[in-house]
């Protein structure tokens, strides 16, 4: 697969209908867009060998354990504690080598292995942390990844919502805190965390990178284009920025009146 190629792919994963989106094979795609010398492979061999590891654990154990066990325990799948800055842990096939990555990294291969063995786990968009939800016959449970796939506690959500600077209202309310997310919006927010890590330390190729990825996932949105733009400017092309506002604007009309004031600030530079 080349940079095209990843593009291709990333494109039709953005009209692909909810319920279809192909997660793993969108991330692949992601990475490759990033660093096209790299062999796909070893990231679908681990996809692999973790649907036939949970199929085989949960032949004797609950699906919330079978899971943990299976992506935590045989395949040794972790938060990376040391290096979490390192933007490494945002890449499925990295994370694939190393088998350490962010949360919402190591959470594409727990929904991917979930959802082959017929068991209904998302991702759940909580603040600072991202988590799973698994569908179990007690109820919903919440999963980090992060922490070896362990269960977190409704005192511990609540706990860690107040600590996000959520207001006590809201971090009581479990349905909230566990609502569930599009494995789109998974992806989304895993480019979301490569742009922000890459712009904060001006690293404005990678930066633009991230946001084409985000514009191609969901391409009836407009902020991606924004961050195009941001990132375009930061390198200065801004002949480039220009045309990224212009899509932004094309696309939301909402967003038009602050893509036009940034639009007359690059046209008076490019002047």
């Amino acid at each position: 697969m080349d940079h095209q190629e990843a593009e291709t792919i990333l494109r039709e994963a953005g009209s692909a209908p909810e319920g279809r989106f192909p997660l793993l094979e969108a991330a692949i795609a992601c990475a490759i867009h990033e660093d096209p010398a790299r062999d796909p492979a070893i990231a679908r061999e681990l996809g692999g060998a973790a649907v036939q590891r949970l199929a085989e654990r949960l032949k004797r154990e609950s699906a919330e354990e079978a899971l943990a066990e299976a992506m935590a325990g045989d395949l040794r799948l972790s938060g990376d504690l040391f290096n979490a800055e390192d933007l490494d842990n945002a890449d499925v096939i990295a994370v694939a080598e190393t088998r350490r990555g962010l949360a919402v990294t190591l959470g594409v291969y727990y929904i991917h292995a979930a959802r082959r063995c017929g068991l209904q786990v998302q991702g759940v968009d909580f603040p600072g942390h991202f988590l799973l939800r698994i569908e179990t016959e007690e109820g919903p449970l919440a999963l980090d990844p992060f922490s070896e796939g362990r269960v977190v506690l409704p005192s511990e959500l609540t706990r860690r919502a107040l600590h996000a600077g959520l207001t006590p209202n809201v971090a009581d309310r479990l349905d909230r805190l566990m609502a569930p997310v599009s494995d789109r919006a998974v992806l989304m927010r895993l480019q979301n965390i490569i742009f922000a890590r890459a712009s904060a330390v001006r690293d404005y190729r990678r930066a633009e990178r991230a946001a084409l990825r985000r514009a191609l996932l969901d391409p009836s949105d407009h902020r991606p284009w924004l961050d195009v733009a941001s990132a375009r400017e930061g390198q200065g092309a801004l002949a480039g920025a220009l045309e990224a506002l212009q899509r932004a604007t094309s696309l939301d009309g909402g967003a038009a009146l602050a893509a036009r004031a940034q639009r007359e600030r690059v046209r008076l530079r490019l002047n």
